[in-house]
């Protein structure tokens, strides 16, 4: 017979991989599918980094909420988690606030 253990600690932000990484000079941070957050080496002040690892790990939740995910084509996206997903051909405006899953992330 199988048993769960159950970690007397909180866990959910305790797995989040931070990695920095040569990037585009316009690009300061990217979320992976893997839950893992690249974030552009260039950037050396804290508070930018911090600001920047904060609205990673919006997206991060988004994605385990199951309301974002996406590949080299497409983002997929719905706002309850639930339902028929809605995809957006990937762009130069990705990161655009205009979208629901960056203006979450942007409103931290």
């Amino acid at each position: 017979m199988g048993f769960k253990l159950t970690p007397p600690f909180d866990k959910s932000d305790m797995y989040t991989p931070i990695f920095f990484v040569k990037e585009k000079d316009d690009v300061y941070g990217r979320t992976n599918m893997n839950g893992s957050i690249t974030i552009n080496n260039k950037l050396k002040d804290p508070e930018e980094i911090k600001k920047v690892i904060d609205h990673e790990k919006v997206h991060c939740q988004q994605i385990k909420d199951g309301r974002l995910a996406y590949d080299d084509e497409n983002i997929y996206h719905r706002k309850s988690g639930k339902g028929k997903w809605k995809i957006k051909k990937r762009g130069k405006d990705d990161g655009s606030p205009s979208t629901w899953w960056e203006s979450e992330a942007y409103n931290i």
